[in-house]
């Protein structure tokens, strides 16, 4: 598997947001993770296109945006324009999920499906030739810094064992512990946004659990 660490930058230092996602970049990091909330779909609000826009011109890193909002079909011509590389929204959004998909892949940008825990895997299969990517929620989508939900793993082992050159990216209470168990399950992307922010040695963090995924993987 190619694995790859996307540090979900909604645990950084927001005052030096640019700084912070050039870092990680400069750490090893293989992307960024950008949560998009509207306090509609989920009970948070973060920040949107404007703010990726300003971004983009600031570190070459692959910007990885996850539209937990209510209507992405709405938006994304927005944040492919302000710079996104893959945008991943939610199955259980109020959008028709091909038609979105078909959209983001017009403009020629990766796509990605989300669900969220109580939602079925079988829920996301019939679009899996739409997607580049499918996103398992190990945590209820909304804030960061919650416990790992372990019994998503199944989800992610079914997504490894019936499609092999998938990738799978799980977000949720990644650590070096549990991004080793939802490795071992077939995940191949970690998103970790506490865990990595939280360490003075961004290199060393990210080095670490970069190494500690490719032994699982093996």
């Amino acid at each position: 598997m190619d694995i790859k660490i996307s540090p979900s930058a909604l645990a950084c230092d927001l005052s030096r947001f640019a700084e912070e996602c050039q870092a990680m970049y400069d750490a090893g990091a293989h992307m960024i993770h950008l949560d998009i909330m509207d306090g509609h779909f989920v009970p948070n609000l973060t920040f949107g296109a404007p703010l990726i826009r300003c971004l983009r011109g600031k570190s070459p890193i692959i910007f990885d945006a996850h539209l937990m909002i209510s209507r992405p079909d709405l938006y994304i011509e927005d944040f492919v324009k302000a710079g996104a590389d893959i945008i991943t929204f939610h199955i259980e959004a109020d959008c028709n999920t091909a038609d979105t998909l078909k959209k983001i892949r017009s403009f020629s940008v990766k796509s990605g499906l989300s669900l969220k825990p109580g939602t079925e895997i079988e829920e996301v299969l019939p679009f899996i030739p739409l997607v580049d990517m499918i996103l398992v929620m190990t945590v209820e989508p909304g804030f960061g810094g919650q416990s790992f939900m372990a019994d998503m793993l199944p989800k992610v082992r079914f997504l490894r064992d019936n499609y092999p050159t998938l990738d799978i990216q799980v977000d949720g209470g990644l650590n070096n512990h549990t991004s080793k168990l939802a490795v071992e399950a077939g995940a191949n992307i970690i998103v970790a946004g506490s865990y990595l922010f939280g360490q003075s040695d961004y290199k060393k963090a990210v080095g670490e659990l970069y190494e500690i995924c490719i032994q699982s993987a093996e």
